[in-house]
């Protein structure tokens, strides 16, 4: 089924969105062909909003006739429909494990990250360490939880949980960047640093991940903006 031809499938996402890229990565690991649409989330299309009318937003997976929203649920429906190249275990208790890391990536990690982009001074300073002690439970995972001995996550492939924290790792180096905030240091997490490099370097991942200086771009604006609207 990896050879389905591109105009059976199509996704809607948009360039800035890790959660696009996370469903982007999946199709390229298992080598289907996919049509992409780059939606304007200011300016939603007409196809968007009948696709995915409860959200009305990216990214939307449409396979013939029929639409799935949400990037985990898109995931699960790419590994149970295109089996080759599996991006999960067959094992119900690993695949738990999964979900669960993949929901704390989502709820505690990401709106984290987040903080530290938003914020200023002390609050920053703050966000910074609320980061920093979420990335010890991902580092004690990796060191000696679940995961450990492993390259990546999924083993010595790329798994699911990879694609979720990875695709948006590399928010942490523009963020550090942008918001002048160092999160991911080596020597307090040195396992989670060389699982992102090495996640960094896969040929499938260069190809997903925008070009730094367009994400720094885009950043910088953004968070003048959300400083400008927070101005006394």
């Amino acid at each position: 089924m990896a050879s389905e031809g591109v105009k059976n499938v199509k996704l809607f996402g948009t360039w800035t969105s890790s959660y696009t890229h996370r469903v982007q990565l999946a199709l390229k690991l298992k080598g289907v062909e996919f049509e992409y649409v780059e939606e304007d989330l200011s300016n939603k299309s007409p196809l968007l909003l009948k696709y995915n009318p409860v959200y009305k937003k990216v990214p939307v997976l449409l396979h013939g006739e029929r639409a799935i929203a949400e990037s985990i649920v898109i995931l699960e429906y790419l590994d149970e429909t295109w089996k080759e190249k599996p991006i999960m275990s067959q094992d119900p208790y690993e695949r738990a494990i999964v979900r669960f890391w993949c929901r704390f990536a989502d709820e505690k990690l990401g709106p984290a990250v987040g903080e530290v982009f938003r914020l200023t001074g002390e609050e920053q300073k703050a966000a910074v360490d609320r980061v920093r002690d979420t990335l010890k439970m991902v580092e004690a995972e990796l060191t000696d939880g679940f995961f450990k001995g492993r390259r990546f996550f999924g083993g010595d492939e790329i798994g699911l949980l990879d694609i979720v924290m990875g695709c948006g790792s590399y928010w942490l180096w523009v963020f550090e960047e942008v918001a002048e905030a160092k999160l991911v240091d080596f020597e307090m997490f040195p396992r989670f640093h060389l699982w992102l490099r090495d996640f960094e370097e896969q040929n499938q991942v260069k190809e997903i991940i925008p070009a730094t200086d367009r994400l720094l771009e885009y950043a910088k604006a953004l968070r003048q903006m959300i400083l400008n609207q927070y101005k006394p």
